[in-house]
């Protein structure tokens, strides 16, 4: 029966051996804290438990880029996560690259997402400015939901790549720093909390960080494009023809161009790259969708109703954290409030807790939280 075992953790391993010298084996994985045997090898394992996380389930309703549509067909969250998943693991395999490790930092780098997307990060940022505690960043509460709030101790990897994936950074040359350790870790972690913009320095251990840092751009590009055209935000015709020319005019086309140019001239080379002429068109795409799709109205949809709600929902959180101890009969979201906080660890102030709680928090979730402990807001009215 052992012998069965350590064969089949061998078989997991083999095909290990055929990857590139610039891949990050598994015998290379280090824990944060020491864990059980499993014929699972680290990384493939820490795909099953991030898919298992409560982070995880929640992508389910949390925005990508349109909160207030009714359209089945609209991208969420949850399927964002996983079309750069299956482009990272298509470069990654390409490139002969370890796709468990890639799969793992795909699946987690947004479970620290806020609800009602980049609008909502923004909104929580502002509300840690003004309460003295620093900043709010995405990639930084991914990290923090799995290993922090849900102790799921996940590799030092995986953890890295999802701190370092910033999406809304692009760049020509996607590098590694094979010598980073726990300590730089720990530190840049620190500092994505501590200092404005710290996360757009970050460089990750692994080349496989790099694989889905800008699989996740070429997943939103032309994936987002394709939704606003759905709902009439944009028509297909509106994009600039030198960048169809060269990228192609539906989505289907355009992750088909960006993945064969990164890996035509990425191949046995230790950091990724674009040809000139593909990345200067995909930097004016880019720019085309921020100008034309993340600032439209349909995209800003009710944001000044959502703004002034997250600080209100904040603040009532906050008073109501006060007396806690001494009300009885709570609510069932009172409850929910007061499990949360009572559970942080001791070095967490609750300012940074609630922060917490928010930023867990689904689309809807978020809405019924307001209703019920702020003011009576017309849910179905917002979607109309």
């Amino acid at each position: 029966m052992e012998k069965n075992l350590e064969r089949a953790k061998a078989n997991m391993l083999s095909r290990e051996g055929i990857l590139s010298k610039y891949a990050c084996k598994s015998y290379d994985a280090i824990l944060l804290k020491k864990d059980k045997e499993d014929i699972r090898p680290v990384f493939f394992r820490d795909i099953d438990r991030i898919i298992h996380s409560l982070g995880y389930t929640r992508y389910i309703d949390k925005t990508q880029v349109f909160s207030f549509t009714k359209n089945d067909h609209i991208t969420h969250r949850v399927l964002h996560v996983q079309l750069v998943s299956k482009i990272a693991r298509t470069i990654g395999r390409s490139l002969k690259l370890n796709e468990d490790l890639i799969e793992a930092i795909a699946l987690g780098h947004d479970v620290g997402h806020s609800p009602f997307g980049h609008k909502g990060e923004k909104y929580l940022n502002d509300l840690c400015i003004k309460e003295n505690i620093g900043y709010f960043c995405h990639n930084g509460q991914s990290v923090r939901v799995l290993n922090k709030l849900e102790k799921l101790n996940i590799s030092l990897q995986t953890l890295d790549g999802i701190l370092a994936h910033n999406g809304e950074i692009l760049i020509n040359k996607y590098k590694y720093n094979k010598d980073k350790n726990e300590e730089d870790f720990t530190i840049d972690l620190f500092n994505v909390f501590h200092e404005k913009d710290y996360s757009k320095k970050i460089i990750p251990m692994t080349l496989e960080a790099s694989v889905v840092r800008l699989s996740d751009i070429i997943a939103y590009v032309g994936r987002d494009i394709e939704d606003s055209i759905k709902i009439g935000v944009v028509k297909r015709g509106d994009i600039p023809e030198d960048i169809t020319r060269v990228l192609g005019k539906n989505n289907s086309k355009i992750v088909d161009t960006l993945i064969k140019d990164i890996i035509i001239n990425s191949f046995d080379k230790p950091y990724l790259t674009f040809s000139e002429e593909i990345f200067e068109a995909l930097m004016k795409l880019k720019d085309w969708n921020y100008k034309y799709i993340y600032a439209s109205s349909e995209a800003n949809k009710h944001q000044d109703i959502i703004k002034e709600l997250f600080y209100e929902l904040y603040y009532c959180y906050l008073k109501k954290a006060e007396y806690f101890d001494s009300k009885k009969n709570l609510t069932q979201s009172e409850k929910n409030l007061y499990y949360f906080i009572k559970e942080k660890d001791n070095d967490t102030d609750i300012k940074r807790a609630l922060i917490d709680y928010m930023a867990g928090q689904t689309d809807q979730y978020f809405l019924n939280e307001c209703v019920e402990n702020i003011r009576e807001i017309d849910i179905e009215d917002l979607y109309n």
